[in-house]
């Protein structure tokens, strides 16, 4: 059997390299060959790092180059897409391009929202409706949690909640203590750090009152023009990315109460969890089933349970480490490579 995975990003984008990539080696073992084409290389990414616009041109070319990978993996069982083939164009049109093939769609965050609710009415009219259009004609639909298997299965008829998961082999609690100033970390891109704004004046105080600092990995610009003194800014790399996750005592996702974010699948929390941290996160979207209130994390909604939270946390150190045992354990248990690799394998063989 053989699959073409056709990825929007190249592997330095976290969509490519935890829900695909990672899963490579284990469809290989189970006779699954996998040929892997994305749409947009490492310097798209990059860009999107720095704010820097890509240019146009470049753009065209890669949409011209997915025309001609579309053609010559005709020989393909199914197709593995992430979210779509062609952003942006309509679903008759990229249908078309898709020569009739099975398709089994992958979404992590909802981006049918991008569509349906962009300011542009234009783009509202035209692409409110592809991924719905999309669905009805798919083999499958691989979702990142609830919010977004809920919109799927209104269109699709096999769907899966399969979240972003880790390989909790190398994402472990580190061996021995990091930084002796306590650390209050995030990791993310540009496009999530909007969420950290509305705390930072609480994270401002809590870095002065207890001597902490805030590490900020993967933000960009948006984040050095609002760093305060114990802030630390990193830029995320792949080789770099455990290491400054094992190095915090306590991470944070906070997240805008907005319809995107709702379907957001909370990377993030699963990362810091596998790496034996507590998390704090607000009650948004799929974080309310990830984080156990009290147990492996907090969640937090007011600029006060943010302060009480985290507070709470930076004051023990016994508190931090049965939270961030509890979170170890249940990424193990349900947010690992190894507790979810054998659905997807049996969900592609099922099409043989």
């Amino acid at each position: 059997m053989k699959v073409t995975a056709f990825t929007r990003y190249d592997p330095r984008a976290a969509s490519t390299r935890q829900r695909f990539v990672q899963y490579f080696p284990a469809l290989r073992e189970a006779g699954i060959e996998v040929e892997h084409l994305p749409l947009l290389g490492e310097d798209y990414v990059a860009n999107l790092v720095t704010g820097e616009p890509y240019p146009a041109t470049r753009v065209a070319r890669a949409y011209a180059q997915r025309l001609g990978q579309l053609l010559t993996s005709r020989d393909s069982d199914l197709y593995w897409v992430y979210v779509e083939l062609l952003p942006y164009i309509p679903a008759l049109l990229e249908r078309l391009a898709a020569g009739g093939k099975r398709i089994i769609y992958d979404f992590d965050d909802a981006f049918f929202h991008t569509y349906d609710q962009s300011g542009n009415p234009l783009v509202r009219a035209l692409l409110g409706g592809k991924h719905a259009a999309q669905l009805k004609r798919a083999a499958a639909c691989v979702c990142g949690n609830d919010y977004i298997e809920r919109f799927a299965a209104r269109y699709c008829d096999r769907t899966m909640v399969l979240p972003t998961v880790v390989d909790t082999e190398a994402y472990r609690p580190a061996a021995a203590a990091g930084s002796e100033a306590l650390t209050i970390g995030w990791i993310g891109s540009p496009t999530t750090w909007p969420g950290v704004r509305p705390i930072l004046p609480i994270l401002e105080e809590l870095c002065a009152q207890y001597r902490a600092r805030f590490l900020v990995v993967g933000a960009g610009r948006e984040a050095a023009r609002e760093a305060f003194p114990a802030m630390v800014l990193r830029d995320w790399t792949e080789a770099t990315e455990i290491g400054d996750v094992q190095s915090m005592d306590v991470g944070i996702m906070p997240l805008l109460d907005r319809p995107f974010e709702r379907g957001k699948s909370g990377y993030k929390l699963i990362q810091y969890m596998a790496c034996g941290l507590p998390a704090v996160a607000s009650p948004v979207g799929v974080n309310v089933q990830i984080v156990e209130d009290g147990v492996n994390g907090f969640l937090a909604s007011t600029a006060q349970e943010w302060r009480d939270a985290l507070g709470s946390l930076l004051d023990s150190a016994q508190l931090r480490a049965r939270l961030g045992s509890a979170g170890r354990a249940r990424a193990v248990a349900e947010f690992s490579l190894d507790s979810q690799k054998e659905r997807l394998i049996a969900l592609f063989k099922s099409f043989a």
